[in-house]
C-alpha cells in the first residue's frame, strides 16, 4: 500500500471510531479517557483524510461537538456518584451576596410571574423560547461566518468551540447544580413560593406529550451549571457576529443579553453562573492572539498530513 493511502486509511479509521466511541460508550464499558481521546481525535483526522471543502469545515464541527457532548454527558453515567460530589450550597451563597439577600431569580420571580399553575404570560414564553434557541445560536453564528465570511470562519469557529471545551473542565471538576434543583433539593430554605422551572412548566404545556421524550434526548447532564455555556457561548456569538458588522452584532448582543435575563429568570442559572461564563467567553476572547501561534502550527501541522494522504 502507498504511504498516502495508508494515511488515509489510518486517518478514515481514526474518524469512524471517534465518532463511534461516544455512542457505544456505556455497550463496551469504554472509559472516560478512552472515549475523549477517540472522539478529540476524529475532527483532525477528517481534515487529514478527506481535502478542505465546506462539506468538511460542516462535518469537523459535528466531530468536535460529538466529543463535547461525550464528555459533557459522562459524568451523568454514574448518578449517583455524581450526585454525591454535587456542589449545590456555594452558588446560593454567591447569588445572595449579589442579590443583597435574596437570590436575583426568585426576586425576579416573586415581583413578577403569575402564581404557579398559571399559564406563562406571553413575555415569558418569549423568554423560553429565547432559551430554546441557544442550541441554534453558536453553530449557525460560525455557519453564518462560513457561508457569508469565510475569511472570519477559522478565527471564529476556534473561538466559539474553545470556549465549549475549556467549560467542560468546571462540568467535570466541580459539577453544580442549577437554582431549580437546588429548589427541589430543599435547598433553598422555607422560602415561599420557592424557585420554579418555568421553562419546563411552558415545555409541558406547548409540548404535551412529545415534552418528556423530547426532554430526555436534550437533557443529558442537569448538574452542569458552572460555568454557564448557554450565557458564554451566546457572548461569544455576539463578539463574532460583531466582527462580521454591526448590525449582525447588534442581534447578538440583544440575543445574548435577553438570554441572561432568561437564565436567571427562568431558574435555569444563577447571576454568578452567568458571571463565570462570561469570564470564560472574554478570556478566551482576549486571549486569541496568544493562542493563534500554537494554532498555526497545528494547522500546519495537519496540513502537511493531509498534502502527504492526498498526494
Amino acid at each position: 500500500m502507498r504511504g498516502s493511502s495508508a494515511i488515509r486509511v489510518a486517518a478514515w479509521g481514526a474518524v469512524v471510531l471517534g465518532a463511534a466511541a461516544p455512542l457505544v460508550r456505556r455497550r463496551l464499558g469504554l472509559t472516560p479517557p478512552v472515549v475523549t481521546a477517540a472522539a478529540a481525535a476524529a475532527p483532525f483526522a477528517l481534515a487529514v483524510a478527506a481535502r478542505r471543502s465546506h462539506l468538511r469545515d460542516v462535518a469537523v464541527v459535528c466531530l468536535q461537538m460529538n466529543a463535547y457532548v461525550a464528555n459533557y454527558e459522562m459524568p451523568h453515567d454514574d448518578p449517583e456518584r455524581q450526585v454525591a460530589r454535587v456542589k449545590i450550597r456555594y452558588p446560593i451563597v454567591a447569588d445572595r451576596l449579589l442579590g443583597v439577600g435574596e437570590l436575583p431569580g426568585l426576586r425576579l420571580q416573586r415581583a413578577l410571574a403569575r402564581r404557579e399553575g398559571q399559564p406563562l404570560r406571553a413575555a415569558e414564553q418569549v423568554l423560553v423560547w429565547c432559551h430554546w434557541l441557544w442550541f441554534i445560536v453558536p453553530h449557525g453564528t460560525v455557519a453564518y461566518l462560513l457561508l457569508r465570511r469565510r475569511e472570519l470562519f477559522a478565527g471564529g469557529a476556534a473561538q466559539m468551540y474553545a470556549v465549549f471545551d475549556l467549560g467542560l473542565i468546571g462540568y467535570w471538576a466541580v459539577p453544580t447544580a442549577p437554582p431549580w434543583y437546588a429548589a427541589q433539593a430543599g435547598a433553598l430554605g422555607p422560602a415561599t413560593p420557592t424557585m420554579r422551572r418555568m421553562m419546563r412548566e411552558h415545555g409541558e404545556a406547548f409540548w404535551k406529550g412529545a415534552w418528556s421524550p423530547l426532554y430526555d434526548a436534550l437533557a443529558g447532564n442537569p448538574l452542569a451549571a458552572m460555568p454557564s455555556l448557554h450565557f458564554a457561548t451566546s457572548v461569544m456569538a455576539a463578539h463574532l457576529l460583531g466582527d462580521a458588522g454591526p448590525v449582525q452584532g447588534a442581534l447578538g448582543w440583544t440575543y445574548a443579553l435577553t438570554l441572561g435575563f432568561a437564565l436567571v429568570y427562568l431558574g435555569e442559572h444563577y447571576v454568578v453562573d452567568l458571571l463565570a461564563g462570561l469570564a470564560l467567553a472574554e478570556g478566551v476572547r482576549r486571549n486569541r492572539h496568544r493562542a493563534a501561534p500554537a494554532l498555526r502550527a497545528v494547522s500546519r501541522a495537519v496540513q502537511r498530513l493531509e498534502a502527504r494522504a492526498h498526494a
